[in-house]
């Protein structure tokens, strides 16, 4: 290992989604000479002013992150990025107040795209910084999707078959208006549970028209689904169902409905992949597991009950176009049946080739992971450290990073729903020996990573090293 090279920080939100993806990316990195610190994005946090000076991997450039990229560069650590989000993504307008800052990107140093598609998004932004290097990678995401990386869950797919037979599965993406916590959805829920003129975190940065159209959208998309899950159980009495929900909602309302159903299950644990592999089909609605379940060559229903053209296209338009679409009951239950008896596999089809070769690039040929690592050796960062920051503001941003730390940790621990609940919600307690064998599993698909090694950091936080 070279003690010059830049320590990589990888903060990882939702452990389900985002840890298998990050961990990959890690052991390329440490077999590559590059000290990785990976874990709890919000521990990571609370440990920024300890951790020695390199390269942080943020995972979007809203202005919520205006602080902390702040204090992230006062430290001497620089800032690349991705945009977690760019898959579905609402129109330019929108997306551009909701999900990019001028301030937070003017502190990023690098950006990676998932696809062209991406690319020619942030290059509408206005306030992109003079010469940007925007470079096309793919993400790491995208990596444990491709064929070779599928093994990797079969442990994972062999249990759930086990476990719950044949089900269908049905992901739901409606933390605009079912959060876990009030104030993380669109608009913050008054005590009768209406919304209130208060804007949730889900909602800064959109117009009012847009959010209150898209609350009004989600909130009967999700009666649709409440209805659907009983219904389904009915129409299909062979099979289980199995509802997973996304990571940030509140899963009381899918439990209730479980409650009263003999075959309905609730379950968010682990990589959505391997319950896509063992699933018979997948139904959503324009959630980007649809994506995912097309990628894996998995059959993917969305349904569209309620369809506005602006909100299910305009807005999340890649999963629902890469999925079938039913537009009633008779019609999901119709196409259902078909996939069930083998009529039909997954949506197939030369124009949504066309549409995830714009959106997703390193579908083939060298990883994202790869891409990206080569990226940062290129920039220097495989060979030395960020310069140091003057001693005056590195003493700011120290005790910056050291005040919010504290502020956030007693906002953690408020009662009732709080923040330390929803963090130990997405991020659960994880063990270096599961690691380890997250790594071997690596290991032995790919021939490699025999030489890394993990050790704890902190509470939440692990060390890489080759």
């Amino acid at each position: 290992m070279r003690n010059s090279a830049s320590t990589l920080i990888i903060p990882v939100e939702n452990q389900v989604r985002e840890l298998d993806a990050k961990l990959l990316l890690s052991c390329v990195a440490a077999e590559r000479g590059f000290p990785v610190i990976i874990g709890s994005r919000a521990f990571v946090h609370f440990e920024v002013a300890s951790l020695p000076r390199g390269v942080y991997l943020a995972k979007s450039m809203r202005s919520l992150s205006n602080s902390m990229f702040r204090i992230l560069r006062m430290l001497g650590h620089e800032i690349v990025a991705w945009e977690e989000e760019a898959l579905v993504h609402p129109p330019a307008e929108t997306y551009f107040t909701l999900r990019l800052s001028p301030t937070t990107i003017s502190n990023v140093s690098h950006v990676f795209a998932w696809g062209q598609e991406n690319v020619d998004l942030l290059q509408q932004y206005p306030q992109l910084p003079a010469n940007m290097p925007i470079h096309i990678t793919g993400n790491p995401r995208g990596d444990i999707l491709r064929p070779e990386m599928r093994p990797y869950f079969d442990t994972e797919v062999e249990k759930l078959r086990n476990l719950y037979g044949d089900f269908i599965l049905i992901n739901t993406n409606f933390t605009d208006v079912n959060p876990f916590i009030p104030n993380i959805g669109l608009f913050v829920p008054s005590k009768d549970g209406q919304k209130k003129s208060r804007r949730g975190q889900a909602g800064i940065g959109m117009s009012r028209e847009f959010a209150e159209g898209l609350w009004e959208h989600k909130q009967a998309i999700l009666e649709d689904f409440k209805r659907l899950i009983p219904a389904l159980e009915q129409a299909f009495p062979h099979l289980t169902i199995v509802v997973r929900p996304h990571p940030s909602e509140n899963f009381k309302v899918y439990n209730d409905i479980a409650a009263k159903c003999q075959r309905v299950k609730v379950s968010n644990e682990g990589n959505v992949i391997p319950w896509l592999l063992a699933a018979k089909t997948m139904v959503h609605n324009g959630c980007t597991t649809g994506l995912e379940a097309y990628a894996l060559g998995v059959p993917a229903i969305s349904y569209l009950s309620t369809f506005n053209e602006y909100y299910d296209y305009d807005f999340q338009g890649l999963p629902t176009k890469l999925s079938y679409q039913s537009f009633s009951f008779e019609e999901l239950q119709t196409t259902l049946a078909g996939i069930l008896n083998g009529e039909l596999g997954m949506a197939g089809g030369e124009e949504r080739k066309t549409l995830i070769d714009y959106y997703l690039a390193a579908q083939n040929g060298r990883l994202a992971s790869e891409r990206i690592v080569d990226i940062l050796e290129d920039s220097g960062y495989g060979e030395k450290q960020p310069p140091a920051s003057p001693v005056g503001t590195y003493v700011r941003g120290w005790a910056l990073a050291k005040l919010k730390a504290s502020v956030t940790n007693l906002n953690m621990r408020r009662p009732g729903p709080n923040r330390l609940s929803y963090h130990d919600h997405r991020f659960p307690g994880i063990s270096i020996a599961e690691i380890e064998q997250k790594i071997a599993r690596f290991g032995r698909l790919l021939n490699r990573f025999r030489t890394i090694r993990v050790q704890q950091h902190s509470k939440h936080l692990f060390r890489l090293h080759g």
